[in-house]
């Protein structure tokens, strides 16, 4: 379900471009307003829903989900640590979903530059990005070496 703003409630402060990942958030140049340039490209992480301080960015809601007619409010509340998404319906039923906020705050997360080199070696190793443990296993397979000759 991808973004869009209201552009009623938008002040144009760029959180919503400065957090998304796939930088399709922008500030339109003449209203100062920000927009999804590429809604078919949004990733839904909805990143910019979470950080809009202004609560002006909402979710287009796919015609399975929540069919003509509905609205799909989505709601911060920072001090709770929840966003809520509420669907109504044509009906007038009323779904509510509530899930705690995960993003990391802005700013707290390291640079790169902050961590020790990484050892060379550990490229080689499975243990790399935890794979038997993920796996559930001892051991990766591995091909045997072959001597320079053999090749």
């Amino acid at each position: 379900m991808p973004t869009f703003t209201y552009m009623t409630r938008c002040d144009g402060c760029g959180e919503c471009v400065d957090i998304c990942p796939s930088d399709i958030m922008h500030i339109d140049p003449v209203y100062r307003r920000s927009y999804n340039v590429e809604p078919n490209f949004c990733w839904e992480c909805y990143s910019c829903v979470k950080a809009c301080p202004q609560h002006a960015i909402d979710v287009r809601g796919f015609a399975d989900f929540a069919p003509l007619g509905h609205s799909v409010r989505v709601l911060r509340e920072e001090k709770m640590g929840t966003i809520s998404w509420k669907i109504r319906y044509r009906d007038g039923r009323v779904k509510e979903f509530t899930f705690p906020i995960r993003t990391t705050p802005w700013g707290s997360i390291k640079p790169p530059s902050d961590y020790a080199a990484p050892d060379a070696n550990a490229l080689g190793s499975q243990m790399l990005a935890h794979e038997p443990t993920a796996l559930g296993v001892e051991m990766l397979p591995t091909l045997p070496v072959l001597d320079k000759k053999e090749v």
